[in-house]
């Protein structure tokens, strides 16, 4: 048998694994809206210039070509951004649960003799 201050051990030890898949969410989370703050600003309409029409129209054509290629790129980091923020949020429920359940054995367990 287990004995209570083994399970509240365990507990310990889980805690400090949560907090770790936590900051693993947390830093996934950050760099996921990092991302989509860069595409916002891919695609927010670049302030038009004095410029002549020609040299304007240039520009605009330069710039969509560079952020078609960019927004591209980007929507590639997101999607894995996103699969590996889904991934970081099961493994902390995972640890959540571990830790509840450790919490209710330490909680039924009788003290050492």
């Amino acid at each position: 048998m287990t004995s209570k201050q083994d399970l509240q051990r365990l507990s310990t030890l889980a805690e400090l694994v949560l907090d770790q898949k936590l900051g693993n969410l947390r830093q996934a989370a950050l760099h996921l809206e990092r991302s989509k703050d860069q595409l916002r600003a891919i695609n927010a309409a670049a302030a038009p210039a004095d410029l002549p029409p020609v040299a304007a129209g240039l520009v605009e054509l330069n710039y969509g070509r560079w952020a078609d290629i960019r927004r591209a790129e980007l929507n590639t980091v997101m999607a894995r951004q996103t699969a590996e923020l889904f991934e970081m949020r099961t493994e902390a429920t995972t640890a959540f649960g571990r830790l509840q359940a450790l919490r209710g054995a330490v909680a039924k367990a009788k003290p050492p003799r």
